[in-house]
């Protein structure tokens, strides 16, 4: 028995859920694919689909066999592709995932760039700050901020992101501006962030000189995407530690006003993280190579 088109030939099926459709995207005679996949559960000595007159259900052990046969024939057909790499443009469908906040002021504006040196990677890009299931959702890489909680995950430091804490015009003519990040707590009150993680609000870290302030602000109203944060910040809904990469636009129009400006904020650590024993292909080596130098020339570290 050929083992590898009988995995190829049982990956199809499930994929294109019957036996007629995946003998067409093979090019092989139906009789000829029924043969693969009987060859193939007599070798596992195991049931990998049920088959009835209108469709194909997958076993429980058929499942668990296609998830593990799919990554290997995916190696297997980016090994004999690699050699003549070098020669080749890196082409193919790279799934992607970034916060909504990295999507829009960072990345795609520069992503035509990006196609006119690599016109044959197209990208899914996955946009939120939702959790993501790496290997289920089949995620070639993803651009997060914050140190990873899955230590599963392969993660690379490429930048930091630095904060700057602001307020609308019209928060400050209404509640006057904090002097000490610890009037947020009691006089003032903040937009807050929670994580998809634990849904908790996320508490902010002031420093200045060798004094150290963990403080969890009062709110009215915390949200999940950076996006969104920047919108109640503008709306005058309170003061809010902004990345400094969206809030400059803001600050120089007058839209927000720089508070606590003696106090600086921990800066945002940003990583690329990979889905584990996922072979780095040569189309996910280069987004990752562009997107590492983007980042450098955009200088999310640097204050005013």
């Amino acid at each position: 028995m050929d083992q590898l088109s009988a995995m190829r030939a049982f990956v199809r099926v499930v994929e294109t859920g019957n036996f007629t459709r995946a003998s067409e995207a093979l090019n092989l005679p139906k009789a000829t694919l029924t043969n693969l996949i009987q060859g193939l559960e007599a070798h596992l000595h195991t049931k990998l689909l049920n088959r009835t007159t209108r469709r194909v259900v997958v076993t429980t052990d058929g499942a668990l066999y296609y998830e593990r046969a799919n990554r290997i024939i995916a190696e297997i057909d980016e090994l004999d592709t690699s050699l003549a790499a070098s020669y080749t443009l890196p082409s193919g469908r790279l799934r992607v995932e970034m916060a909504g906040a990295f999507a829009d002021w960072i990345v795609i504006p520069a992503l035509g760039d990006f196609h006119r040196r690599f016109p044959e990677i197209h990208i899914d890009m996955g946009v939120g700050d939702r959790t993501v299931d790496y290997l289920a959702e089949n995620v070639d890489c993803a651009l997060r901020g914050g140190v990873p909680t899955d230590q599963s995950l392969i993660a690379r430091r490429v930048a930091e992101v630095s904060l700057i804490t602001c307020a609308a015009p019209g928060y400050i003519e209404k509640h006057g501006t904090p002097k000490h990040p610890s009037e947020l707590e009691t006089d003032h009150q903040c937009v807050s962030y929670f994580t998809a993680l634990n849904n908790r609000a996320v508490a902010f870290d002031f420093r200045k000189d060798a004094e150290a302030l963990e403080i969890n602000a009062r709110h009215i109203l915390a949200v999940n995407d950076a996006r969104s944060f920047l919108s109640a910040a503008l709306a005058g809904l309170g003061v809010a530690p902004l990345p400094l990469f969206m809030a400059a636009e803001p600050l120089a129009k007058g839209e927000l006003l720089r508070v606590l400006p003696d106090w600086q904020i921990d800066p945002i650590p940003l990583y690329i993280v990979y889905p584990p024993n996922r072979h780095l292909s040569n189309k996910v080596r280069v987004f990752v190579d562009w997107l590492v130098q983007l980042l450098t020339e955009r200088k999310l570290d640097a204050l005013p």
